[in-house]
């Protein structure tokens, strides 16, 4: 009947630390060249609820920005910067019903996390579930990543929403359009010493990745000095971790993250900030075997390997200087889609 209201689905759909490699796996470095990255996922998630309805009328909410949508249908959804990622699934995957789409992610904005493409990756895991497309996850993933670089028009590349889709401890290779995804699966020991040892500290200031991309990029496509080379680099240096992980050899990680990290700050003048060098040199003086800033840099946040059984130790350095450890084990699940329980008396 007219109104009637249907049972939830959800979704859930990790981030991610992107641990070597990141920036070459964006266009047009990875369509010339090709990038090589290292990634995991964290069992910190970006959540999607939708409530159907059949009278065509959307209401889109989202938890973190305590924002709140009405539209009588889908052709009033235009994208003015008010939960545009929400209006761009529904839009892009073409909704034939109406609904209540609620959203909340447990990743700190401009996190450098990739919580907006986990977002994007619930949100088309959900409106594939409710249609019944069945895609698969790399379909998932390369719809996810649609929506924010032809839909919104935001700069990026492809590697977070493919470990969001996929979950785990991936190596990912990207020669536009084509992308591989390569599970790494090294000894369980291996495993709970490097999630062991792993810390990610939030710098309490976050930035926009799609600005700073689009600076970066724009300097590769005018050849500015050390711009190819420093890309080069991060993805050697992705290809380097993969050879790390596999031989199981945490120093090598920890070596190779001091790689990247030192190409990285070759991108921006603003990559590093006071704030970040402070955490990084308390950090050190901890017990550091190597360690980055995620995603795009400039803030959000920042992922340190610490020395065997000094992560006490560098946690409570970074704390005192007023960084914000954010607990996670790794995620080797993905994308899950699920039918709530029922509530009833």
């Amino acid at each position: 009947m007219a109104g009637e209201q249907h049972r939830p689905r959800r979704a859930r759909a990790p981030v991610r630390i992107d641990l070597a490699g990141g920036w070459s796996d964006v266009p047009p470095f990875s369509a010339e060249v090709g990038g090589a990255v290292v990634n995991v996922a964290i069992t910190r998630y970006s959540y999607a609820t939708l409530i159907a309805n059949d009278t065509g009328e959307f209401v889109l909410e989202s938890a973190d920005y305590d924002q709140y949508i009405h539209a009588r249908d889908i052709r009033q959804l235009e994208y003015d910067g008010s939960l545009d990622l929400l209006k761009a699934a529904v839009r892009r995957m073409d909704l034939g019903f109406g609904g209540h789409l609620i959203t909340r992610s447990e990743a700190p904005p401009g996190s450098g996390t990739g919580s907006s493409a986990s977002m994007g990756v619930a949100l088309v895991g959900l409106l594939d579930a409710m249609q019944q497309r069945h895609m698969s996850r790399a379909e998932i993933a390369a719809m996810a990543n649609l929506l924010e670089t032809d839909e919104l028009g935001i700069d990026g590349g492809k590697q977070d929403q493919y470990a969001a889709a996929c979950g785990g401890l991936s190596f990912m290779t990207f020669q536009d359009p084509e992308v591989t995804v390569e599970r790494l699966e090294p000894s369980r020991d291996f495993l709970l010493e490097l999630e062991k040892s792993l810390l990610l500290v939030y710098t309490g200031k976050s930035r926009l990745s799609g600005d700073i991309i689009s600076t970066v990029m724009g300097a590769y496509r005018r050849e500015e000095p050390g711009m190819t080379e420093a890309l080069m680099n991060l993805r050697e240096a992705g290809q380097m971790m993969h050879e790390a992980v596999v031989a199981e050899n945490l120093q090598q990680v920890g070596e190779v993250l001091e790689f990247n990290w030192e190409n990285q700050r070759r991108l921006y003048e603003e990559m590093t900030t006071a704030k970040i060098d402070a955490l990084f040199s308390v950090a050190s003086a901890a017990g550091l075997l190597g360690g980055k800033a995620c995603g795009a840099g400039g803030g959000g946040c920042i992922v340190l390997l610490c020395e065997p059984d000094r992560e006490h130790r560098v946690r409570r350095n970074v704390e005192d200087l007023g960084g914000q450890c954010i607990d996670f084990n790794f995620d080797h699940q993905g994308l899950q889609v699920w039918n709530p329980a029922r509530t009833g008396r």
